[in-house]
């Protein structure tokens, strides 16, 4: 549950402003010439026929299934709201019902599409030309039967009434996929702290409070004005940074689904300060291994963490500690980084100073978090005392540390080494389970063999698992 109070109180902000818009606005009458909604109404549609346009063309250019289903969605926004607009009483029409229901219906099953963006169906290739198929037929549809409803339209009766029964029933429908994209962005915000994923998150949140107050105000009240003023603005917010995301290769992760443990690792790597990149790109020269071992030591263990029910801003912080873990080396000489046989004394002792290297690097350069910089120091840290460079007991320090341990233990033995192969799978996890509560935390073990088990990337040839009277590898030999 704590790891959702941060998002509920994303959430809960981002609808201060809408709240207390309608609140103020009410239903004091506003009495506005037809030519006004008109113009509102008809801007917000073209700017969602512009978004949607762009998504579309993106997605088919990029073989991208999921922007294309957005673009649907966008598609729909702008079809609605076009017909909402060329029903305005008094302009075209007289007194009609037909922009009560364009109106009403436009955000329910515009957000239903939005929300289902996230299916995984749409993440792999998919049939591109078959899903803009889909989107002219949705879009002809919808244009036809709003023509006709045009025609007709002093026949339609206002469904449904404001405030009544029906129209509270479509609002729970119409909010419930929106509460889903808002949680999700807020989600992604959190993860990622980018502007554009927290306007995308406040945009969300506005276009539920514009639904609310199409629903529950009478036409020509302030409130009912108020909320078109949330679903262009909402609109907007959402649809823009959306589109500069697609164009700039950048899949629009608030509205497709919850980062991948890969998507973040690789988001905090690209936000590195260009002194630190340049320093990963040199420890990266000097020891090849290292590169890859620390992107994939910070995957999994934001993969653990995750598992284990770290929240987002912590998931963050372990993520970039991962990255940094072994910064430190760089003080250490090539030759014994690359030293294809058993390490002198003198040798692992200048190995094992390298965390605290690497923390006093940070420090130097500045703008690291304490998590970040106990991460660096001591991940090779043991339960029982027995790790370095301080000799702490590791139960001392925040799960993270415990968590990068483990998957820091883990990657290394299951990857090629100058000085060895590669263990199996099977033999790595257990000398893991063997020294489990004595060497490393059993939760975060236990969380490895799950997530192991789950991705199917066990070895397929079995080697004996090392003998129970062995030290735990870390503690005092090279791993």
């Amino acid at each position: 549950m704590r790891s959702r109070f941060p998002v509920a109180g994303v959430l809960i902000g981002a609808g201060v402003f809408p709240a207390l818009l309608l609140t103020v606005a009410g239903t004091h009458m506003v009495m506005f010439i037809p030519a006004v909604h008109i113009i509102v109404v008809g801007t917000a549609g073209l700017a969602a026929a512009a978004a949607a346009t762009a998504m579309s063309i993106i997605g088919a250019r990029r073989n991208d299934g999921r922007a294309v289903w957005t673009g649907m969605a966008f598609s729909v926004i702008a079809t609605m709201l076009l017909i909402h607009a060329l029903a305005t009483p008094g302009a075209l029409l007289g007194p009609n019902g037909v922009v009560q229901i364009a109106g009403a219906l436009n955000l329910p099953i515009s957000g239903t599409i939005l929300a289902a963006s996230a299916l995984p169906a749409l993440r792999r290739p998919h049939d591109v030309k078959g899903l803009l198929r889909v989107q002219v037929v949705v879009v002809v549809v919808l244009a036809s039967v709003g023509a006709a409803a045009l025609v007709f339209a002093r026949r339609i009766p206002v469904v449904p009434a404001p405030s009544t029964t029906a129209a509270n029933l479509i609002f729970a429908a119409g909010a419930l996929p929106l509460v889903l994209l808002a949680w999700r962005a807020a989600r992604t915000y959190l993860l990622t702290r980018r502007y554009a994923d927290l306007i995308v998150c406040v945009g969300v949140v506005w276009l539920i409070g514009a639904q609310y107050g199409l629903l529950d105000f009478a036409m020509m009240d302030a409130g009912w004005w108020a909320a078109h003023a949330l679903e262009f603005l909402g609109i907007g917010m959402v649809g823009f940074p959306v589109v500069l995301d697609l164009r700039h290769a950048v899949a629009s992760r608030p509205l497709v689904g919850n980062l991948r443990v890969a998507d973040l690792v690789e988001h905090e790597e690209a936000f590195l300060g260009g002194r630190v990149r340049a320093l990963l790109v040199r420890l990266g020269e000097k020891d090849p291994s290292t590169e890859g071992h620390t992107r994939r030591v910070a995957t999994l263990a934001v993969a653990l963490g995750e598992r284990l029910g770290l929240p987002e801003g912590r998931l963050r912080q372990l993520a970039l500690g991962g990255l940094l873990h072994d910064i430190g080396k760089l003080t250490v000489a090539n030759e014994i980084l690359n030293k294809p046989a058993q390490l002198t004394d003198e040798e692992f002792a200048a190995i094992r100073r390298h965390p605290g290297a690497g923390r006093e690097l940070l420090t130097e350069l500045g703008g690291f978090s304490t998590v970040v910089l106990d991460l660096v120091e001591s991940h090779h840290e043991r339960l029982d005392g027995a790790g370095y460079p301080n000799g702490i007991p590791a139960d001392e320090f925040d799960l993270e540390v415990r968590i990068l341990t483990v998957a820091d233990v883990y990657d290394a033995l299951t990857a090629d080494r100058v000085y060895r192969k590669a263990w199996s799978v099977d033999r790595a996890l257990a000398l893991l389970d063997h020294d489990a509560g004595q060497a490393f935390d059993p939760d975060c073990v236990a969380a490895l063999r799950s997530l192991v088990s789950a991705r199917k990337r066990r070895s397929a040839v079995a080697i004996a698992a090392p003998s129970p009277a062995r030290r735990p590898v870390a503690a005092g030999q090279r791993p």
